[in-house]
């Protein structure tokens, strides 16, 4: 299994700071050097921001070997077009990507998101009182992080499918096009919407790049435009890029007044699944969860502040009312079925201790004997998140309880001591015999 995020080999310097900001445990730093368990990744990034080191990055393609294959086609993040000063509006972002002879998918991509907003309110509108809220699947970390740690909160994801895919599904259905298209992506979650996405078997998008890569080009291109000559382009879905903005754009949508409820980062998005796990969120009807800090605007591959973005994204200027031909486009294409996702979403349990229950019996007593011998402190010092994780790896044969260092200095501290009594015997050929009378 394939993760966002790659490894920076002879960066990492054994700090272990990156290894208590997961979630999930998914990192361990073992001789000196990190490594991710992709079983358990979510993909949310915070090990990248707590990396001082930089020894993890985005795993991005090669922008420089895609260009050099001739025009791109690319689909674009909302957050993209919140990434200059010059270029405050899609219609201006996309003269400038002409100018560089780079293809958008923002018409196919505007109505990809109302056609999302669309949906998820019919589904909203059409669930029983005992099924809400329904929670938004369009942040990859948050449905990898109810995966592995809430699975029982699955049931509640919306069946609507990521609008960055059927952006793409949309434009290769009214071009007939098989063109590769390249996504641009603010963070290591959709990185893996390419790479290894959740809810169907394949991607139709083919590569995939940061969105500080792409605006640190176009920037660095600088190309002239004007508002001269511009197609008007939808904005609704740029507000999907702030926290909050997915929500409006449903509420726009929906026949009924709904309540939603909207968060951003990572310990609150955490906060928010455990309280909704408990049952405390009760006359609610649509949850909205991002893990970065507001919005994907916060993504750790953008190029510009998220203050910033956030201003621009606010100014903007967006027609919230929908027209009766819109409403009626938007009801043809749900009846298609394009927005649904292709497969039922899983758990992703913890990798098993063995492969038959009974062995797996045996290894949890073990583990929890080992566990029990350590100090309970979580320091990290081990190169392992918590003293849980260490007594797992023990009895996975992918450590020793000695990597505790208190546990070594209690082994250090007996050998010393042996070693102490051992000194004060003499060989036997030394020993002063004792004379019987």
């Amino acid at each position: 299994m394939e993760t966002g995020i790659k490894i920076i080999e002879g960066s990492c310097k054994g700090c272990v700071n990156c290894i208590k900001s997961c979630p999930t445990e998914a990192l361990r730093v073992v001789d000196g050097r990190v490594r991710i368990l992709s079983d358990l990744c979510i993909d949310c990034g915070e090990c990248l921001r707590t990396c001082r080191e930089k020894a993890l990055g985005l795993d991005e393609d090669d922008w420089d070997l895609i260009r050099s294959h001739g025009p791109t086609t690319l689909m674009a993040d909302p957050t993209f077009c919140a990434q200059f000063s010059h270029y405050w509006t899609p219609g201006l972002v996309r003269k400038a990507l002409a100018s560089l002879n780079l293809k958008d998918l923002f018409d196919e991509t505007a109505k990809a998101f109302d056609l999302a907003a669309f949906a998820t309110a019919r589904q909203i509108e059409e669930a029983s009182k005992e099924s809400l809220p329904l929670i938004s699947i369009y942040c990859p970390a948050v449905v990898r992080l109810i995966q592995v740690r809430f699975p029982e909160l699955l049931h509640r994801l919306v069946e609507t499918e990521t609008p960055l895919e059927t952006g793409t599904l949309l434009w290769r259905k009214e071009t007939g096009s098989d063109e590769g298209v390249i996504l641009v992506t603010p963070c290591s979650a959709k990185v893996m919407l390419v790479r290894g996405p959740v809810g169907r078997e394949k991607s139709t998008m083919g590569h995939v790049v940061s969105v500080k890569r792409l605006a640190r080009d176009l920037l660095a291109a600088g190309p002239k435009v004007d508002g001269a000559g511009l197609e008007p382009v939808g904005s609704r879905w740029l507000a999907w890029a702030l926290r909050g903005g997915e929500s409006r754009h449903i509420k726009a949508f929906s026949k009924k007044n709904i309540t939603t409820m909207a968060v951003s980062g990572l310990r609150n998005t955490i906060d928010l699944l455990q309280d909704l796990e408990l049952g405390r969120l009760k006359g609610v009807d649509f949850v909205e969860c991002r893990v970065c800090d507001l919005g994907c605007i916060g993504g750790i591959g953008n190029a510009e502040s998220r203050f910033l973005s956030e201003l621009r994204l606010s100014r903007q200027p967006i027609e919230w009312a929908v027209t009766e031909r819109e409403r009626a486009v938007l009801s043809d294409l749900y009846e298609t079925g394009i927005w649904k996702l292709e497969q039922p979403i899983q758990p992703r349990p913890r990798p098993s201790l063995a492969d038959t229950l009974d062995e797996a019996m045996k290894k949890l007593k073990t583990m929890q004997a080992v566990y029990a011998e350590l100090p309970h402190i979580d320091c990290g010092a081990c190169g392992r998140p918590s003293c849980m994780a260490l007594a797992e790896d023990v009895v996975r044969g992918e450590g020793e309880i000695t990597d505790c260092v208190f546990k070594l200095r209690e082994r250090i501290s007996v050998l010393g001591e042996e070693i102490t009594a051992l000194s004060g015997k003499l060989p036997h050929a030394f020993h002063e015999r004792k004379h019987t009378k």
